[in-house]
């Protein structure tokens, strides 16, 4: 493979820690960037499922007398899979830094197969009982040990195959992704509850859907397996150069470059599980609204999350990455407060829709220059290992709590603006945690 790059286009910076430029290909590029989104993509199709359907997934596995109780149940599932993914990202990250980015991104995707599939065949509870939800909680536990490095090695890939001056922009594709994935899930999952009775989809239609995911799972490992290694990754192993204790090097080396990624992930991981996993229970439990509407207006916010985070994700390399989030970040929590404020006055199709889609777009500025410049926070022998721990601890304590405590609050304390407050609240941490970490984004490994 290495007679494909060529030596590098310029001689290295006399900074040295900024990475050389290699000449690869444009079809190799290209290739790159396919299976990335694709697999990427597919990854977290089968991960989003959880949330999407945990209306029916808790009457199948967590049945209740008391709905509180079997909500809690059924995201407290949800959140188990996050303690675990810092550390699958640590596992991952560290196989992809050591071996490579190609084969521990082919062995993610080859793990999240297995547990989606073993989520649509198990039985549910009233047929073999408390097997059911074991069986639940050890396929999740799968799937957060597998999703744990999928950020970290994909968003590694992308941006290690990007051309100069394009980082951010190749960077962006990793959220393209995401939402390419949510308009997968709210869109197969309209399909279904449209097509079906409540009786057929909560009986066996939801599970359509995992056990499609888990079968075009191979698709994405194939894909994945023919694009090369990257140029970054082949770079240090001629050069012998591969991180031997990437754990240490990074709390001792770069531990202002990890609080920057929580910084990064604060807002994001909170904007990603509200307003797409949580709001599916709160829509229908709180507001009162059928889940058919918050699947419709699910997937056109995915749409436009899908082609804002392409566009902004080319403005980012122009007007820097660093402003087009602060920005996002700020209107965010800015926007917050009204918008639930309007869907909760009235709630309808048409406001649930209009809120959906104002946050989507507002989300895009936040989630489009993220990956590049989480990337830029570590140099290439710690990259996957530095973004995964970082993002999967920001996820756990940010993302995963969020639809447990949401729940929990709302109904001891009947604010239906809780999603508001806790959404200002990660705005505001993450720009406290940015501005700590200021010398790490100031002093990128790629530029």
């Amino acid at each position: 493979m290495t007679n494909q790059i060529s030596e590098p286009a310029a001689s290295p910076s006399s900074d040295a820690s900024k990475e050389v430029e290699y000449q690869l290909p444009p079809e190799i590029i290209r290739k790159a960037v396919l299976a990335s989104i694709i697999g990427n993509g597919l990854e977290w199709y089968d991960y989003l499922l959880y949330g999407f359907f945990a209306y029916y997934i808790k009457q199948a596995f967590f049945p209740a007398e008391d709905a509180f109780i079997s909500t809690l149940l059924v995201f407290a599932v949800f959140s188990i899979s996050f303690f675990l993914r810092p550390i699958g990202g640590i596992l991952l990250g560290i196989y992809s830094d050591r071996v490579g980015r190609k084969p521990a991104l082919t062995l993610m995707i080859f793990m999240m197969g297995i547990a989606t599939v073993l989520i649509a065949i198990t039985p549910s509870y009233a047929t073999i009982g408390i097997a059911a939800p074991i069986i639940v909680i050890l396929a999740r536990i799968l799937q957060g040990l597998s999703v744990g490095g999928e950020f970290g090695g994909a968003t590694a890939m992308l941006v290690e195959y990007a051309p100069k001056n394009k980082r951010l922009f190749y960077g962006s594709f990793q959220m393209v992704s995401q939402a390419l994935a949510t308009v997968l899930a709210a869109g197969l999952g309209l399909l279904v509850i449209t097509t079906l009775n409540e009786q057929q989809t909560a009986q066996w239609g939801w599970r359509i859907l995992f056990l499609l995911g888990g079968l075009i799972a191979p698709i994405g490992f194939y894909i994945r397996h023919q694009v090369p290694e990257t140029p970054q990754f082949i770079k240090l192993k001629e050069t012998k150069t591969i991180s031997k204790t990437p754990i240490k090097d990074l709390f001792t080396q770069h531990p202002r470059a990890l609080i920057a990624g929580l910084g990064l992930v604060a807002i994001g991981g909170a904007s990603n599980y509200i307003w797409f996993v949580y709001m599916t229970i709160y829509v229908v439990e709180e507001l009162h609204l059928p889940i058919r509407m918050m699947f419709i207006s699910d997937l056109v916010a995915g749409l436009v999350l899908l082609v804002l985070n392409f566009i902004i994700g080319r403005w980012c390399d122009r007007l820097g990455g660093w402003r087009v989030f602060v920005t996002g970040v700020i209107l965010f929590g800015a926007c917050a407060f009204p918008l639930f404020a309007y869907v909760i006055a009235e709630p309808g199709f048409e406001r649930l829709l209009t809120v959906q889609v104002i946050g989507a777009a507002i989300m895009s500025l936040i989630w489009a220059p993220t990956p590049g410049i989480f990337a830029a926070l570590f140099p290439a022998n710690v990259r996957a290992t530095g973004m995964s721990l970082s993002y999967n601890t920001g996820v756990l304590l940010f993302g995963a709590v969020a639809p447990i405590l949401l729940t929990i609050l709302i109904k001891y304390t009947g604010d239906l603006m809780m999603p508001a407050y806790y959404i200002i609240f990660c705005a505001c941490l993450s720009l406290i945690l940015m501005r700590v970490a200021k010398k790490a984004i100031q002093n990128p490994y790629i530029e």
